[in-house]
């Protein structure tokens, strides 16, 4: 049997063994309950004091991040709803505008980050919502708003410059940046981002960081931290596609992701584990912002590293002390589990600390939450749509795991998120919905809404009765 214990070694609550056991486990409750989707969207959602949980609204009225209406806040305790950001103006449908998605908390400050597309009196010129055609946008959000024409006051991370007979303004893009995260310092914000001029170049993945002569009205200055090569162009070991980013230390100077990569044969691929290292002295501003015929380059002192030459993939995550990155893998019998290797490690390394190891060993393997207690001590994923917690201390424990949901069952749980202080997960599934009038209501699609559900887990790390 596990349980459950804080760290006074008081047990808590008693919860589910990988194979089955106890199925007493927290009890999940949900906390949005209005006729709109509560879209987390893997972000990190909380706000930094725990108490609101940030989202978006997307397949409510429309498909897609492009018809989302809203970028809105829960409080946690009381379940009020509160409209942050909506455009002053948008058109929805197959084509719409301007769409406003994936925000996330900063870790330092009440300030949302997320997707903006082009506003409505831009699209005449720029076009309607696409990935290679969105900004990051922020908002301030702490408590009562402060409203500024009846909203919250909006701010531009980056600018988007896509001209054709000039150089790109230094310090912008060209294309779109997305799935903004802060680092747990505050300084850096990293992203995924898609070209617009040069098209035949895959996603890759960059950061931004508040600069002083950041053009305007933005606030930061945007850099591209992998130049990849073009699609279907890759020499032997060169990067065609980077993703699945998050940053591994609090300072935001490693940034782990994954890499499409050409193999020794010339002719297949493989997607691995690297990480870009980025000194925190770097000069931003020594990036290339490219040109109509030139992709972006990096900052000077920029690099990559490639950890593992084997099948990893998902949005890989840095543990809290920035000393080790979990990610799934293909586990011997070919299920997919969740991984650790050292930050500085390599599955080529002659110390065998450096190399990967198999953290999990689900019988469903894992398919999608993974995330970090801030303990460092455990890991969480959803398997067999259950939210399973991993221990992964050194030692005995080591990759012992128990389900702290129902397992097998439906909806699908997804998009898991843990509170700063550890205490609560969050997460969404579809659920039905009713309105005001006790009538149920569901989406464009006939389908029923996202909405937020949580785990309090308290003061916790979890621990089984033996090793």
């Amino acid at each position: 049997m596990f349980h459950i214990r804080n760290v006074l070694g008081m047990i808590v609550v008693t919860a589910a063994t990988a194979s089955g056991g106890s199925d007493t486990m927290p009890e999940e409750r949900q906390i949005t309950f209005s006729c709109k989707n509560h879209e987390l969207d893997n972000n990190d959602n909380f706000s930094p004091d725990g108490r609101f949980l940030c989202y978006d609204t997307r397949e409510t009225v429309g498909p897609g991040i492009e018809n989302s209406q809203s970028i809105e806040l829960v409080e946690i305790e009381t379940g009020r709803e509160i409209v942050i950001y909506q455009p002053p103006a948008s058109v929805t449908g197959a084509q719409a505008a301007p769409g406003v998605g994936a925000a996330s908390y900063s870790w330092t400050e009440p300030r949302v980050a997320f997707i903006h597309g082009p506003l409505l009196e831009e699209v005449p010129a720029r076009g309607y919502y696409g990935k290679p055609n969105r900004n990051g946008a922020v908002v301030q959000a702490d408590g009562p708003p402060t409203l500024q024409d009846g909203r919250y006051p909006m701010a531009w991370l980056d600018l988007r410059d896509a001209a054709t007979n000039r150089d790109t303004i230094p310090g912008a893009h060209r294309g779109g940046t997305h799935r903004h995260e802060y680092s747990r310092d505050g300084r850096r914000i990293g992203f995924t981002y898609d070209d617009f001029l040069l098209p035949r170049y895959d996603r890759t993945i960059g950061y931004m960081e508040r600069h002083p002569n950041a053009p305007a009205p933005a606030e930061c200055w945007f850099a591209v931290l992998v130049a990849p090569a073009p699609m279907d162009q890759a020499k032997p070991g060169e990067i065609e596609k980077a993703y699945g980013d998050s940053w591994v230390d609090a300072q935001g100077t490693m940034r782990a992701f994954i890499g499409k990569v050409r193999n020794a044969d010339g002719v297949t691929y493989e997607e691995s584990l690297f990480v870009a290292d980025i000194p925190v002295d770097v000069d931003i501003t020594t990036a290339d912002a490219g040109s109509a015929a030139r992709y972006p380059r990096p900052p000077q002192g920029v690099s990559v590293r490639r950890l593992t030459h084997a099948w990893a993939g998902g949005v890989v995550r840095g543990a809290p002390d920035g000393t080790r990155i979990a990610y799934y893998g293909k586990a011997a019998d070919g299920s997919k589990q969740v991984f650790i290797i050292p930050a500085d490690g390599s599955d080529h390394a002659e110390d065998p600390a450096k190399r990967p190891v198999q953290a999990t060993s689900l019988p469903h393997g894992t398919e999608s939450g993974l995330r970090w207690h801030p303990s460092g001590e455990t890991i969480f994923c959803v398997s067999n749509n259950g939210i399973a917690a991993t221990c992964v201390m050194p030692g005995p424990r080591f990759g012992q795991s128990v389900f702290l949901t129902s397992q097998g069952d439906t909806p699908p749980r997804y998009a898991l998120v843990v509170s700063p202080d550890g205490r609560r997960l969050a997460y969404n599934k579809a659920v039905a919905a009713k309105d005001a009038d006790g009538k149920l209501c569901t989406n464009y699609a006939g389908a029923d809404f996202s909405q937020i559900f949580l785990l309090d887990i308290g003061e916790t790390t979890w621990l089984p009765d033996k090793p």
